[in-house]
């Protein structure tokens, strides 16, 4: 289960860096997760092995297979993040609660979450 919290929080670190630029740098995603860059090489070795991304010197490309995966996790990262808001939890909390979150839940929570949300439209 570690791995692939690891694995889907630097996905989605990708992702949503890649969102303000045309290449993500390694630097970048060290900074942004906390992390030494000796720990995003680990993880970039994973995540090529993995098949998630590729390399060019220090920029990182989600694959196809990356990018859906990031998209979904991070999907499910904002669905959370909106469910608990609702329930009246502070943005900030509910953006760190979904950090955890978006990596435990179950398929059957998760499906029920999306179930409010789309009866609940706002």
């Amino acid at each position: 289960m570690e791995y692939d919290q690891s694995i889907e929080d630097y996905l989605e670190t990708i992702l949503i860096l890649r969102q303000g630029s045309d290449e993500v740098h390694q630097v970048e995603v060290a900074r942004r997760l906390g992390v030494s860059q000796p720990a995003v090489n680990k993880a970039i070795r994973k995540m090529k092995e993995s098949g998630y991304v590729r390399t060019e010197g220090m920029h990182i490309f989600l694959t196809e297979s990356g990018r859906k995966r990031a998209e979904e996790t991070y999907d499910k990262h904002c669905k959370i993040r909106d469910f608990l808001i609702r329930l009246g939890v502070d943005g900030e909390i509910a953006e760190a609660d979904a950090c955890v979150i978006e990596h435990v839940v179950s398929p059957s929570t998760y499906a029920a979450i999306c179930n409010f949300l789309s009866k609940n439209d706002r």
